[in-house]
């Protein structure tokens, strides 16, 4: 098969599945695994060049809509009659969804329901390890600084909170992604921040914006020197790699928890 994946966390699902040699052309975010840097790249996931996806004459792209604009791309996949399927999770059940429906389309079926049952069964041990910490710290996750944008309780990293023994500080906001501003985060006074800028490498990323900030001086993650700089790419993308983020989370929690 000819596949081409339109979108990170679709890329990461293929290479999950042990599969990127199937690839031939990503957009231009996907940075893992490293072998698919030298792969065509078809221009950043809101905008792809729908042109160059058909001159590769793919048997299936991996479209998605997991950010708002990414609809013009599937727009675009219609026009030129090329064959797709979109992928879309907000939970962590569905990127295991994600994984066995993929695995089907591109004829890895069993692989795809084995590789989609081990992320469950990795997920449940944690579950079972949650349930046992005492003290559940608030965790407030900086999705982007000014506008502020946090995961609400439709994210899978309401979740992941959950999952490493913490509450997402957001948690009760019943939307995936929430607006909000420096002073509603200064009166919930979390315990961690979280940052975790979309499409910014954390050595971008300077705890010293967070610490300088009218009042924040005073809350209790930024006292307790808990400001943690994370990868974006382990957090923010619906792919099996947010694993590898649970296990980082669960180990700073687990650690703060044992003081």
């Amino acid at each position: 098969m000819r596949i081409v994946s339109i979108c990170p966390s679709n890329t990461e699902i293929v290479a999950n599945l042990g599969q990127t040699h199937l690839l031939v052309g990503v957009d231009n975010y996907s940075d893992y695994p490293r072998e698919v840097e030298h792969l065509p790249k078809l221009g950043p996931d809101l905008s792809i060049d729908i042109e160059k996806v058909a001159a590769l004459n793919p048997d299936l792209v991996l479209a998605s809509l997991s950010v708002p604009g990414m609809e013009k791309n599937i727009e675009g996949l219609e026009e030129y009659e090329l064959p797709y399927i979109i992928l879309n999770p907000n939970t962590l059940y569905e990127i295991s969804e994600d994984i066995r429906r993929v695995g089907k389309a591109i004829g890895v079926e069993e692989k795809g329901r084995q590789h989609a049952e081990a992320f469950m069964s990795e997920i449940d041990e944690y579950r079972q390890q949650a349930r046992q910490m005492e003290q559940k710290p608030t965790l407030y996750w900086e999705w982007w600084p000014k506008p502020v944008f946090t995961p609400g309780e439709l994210n899978w990293l309401n979740e992941i909170s959950e999952l490493s023994g913490g509450i997402n500080l957001f948690h009760d906001q019943q939307v995936a992604s929430f607006q909000t501003d420096w002073e509603e985060v200064k009166k919930r006074d979390p315990d961690h921040i979280c940052m975790v800028w979309v499409g910014v490498k954390e050595e971008k990323m300077n705890p010293d914006l967070i610490r300088k900030r009218p009042g924040w001086s005073e809350l209790k993650a930024v006292k307790h020197d808990r400001i943690h700089v994370l990868e974006e790419s382990l957090f923010c993308r619906p792919s099996p790699r947010l694993l590898e983020g649970l296990r980082k989370i669960y180990t700073v929690v687990k650690h703060e928890n044992s003081k």
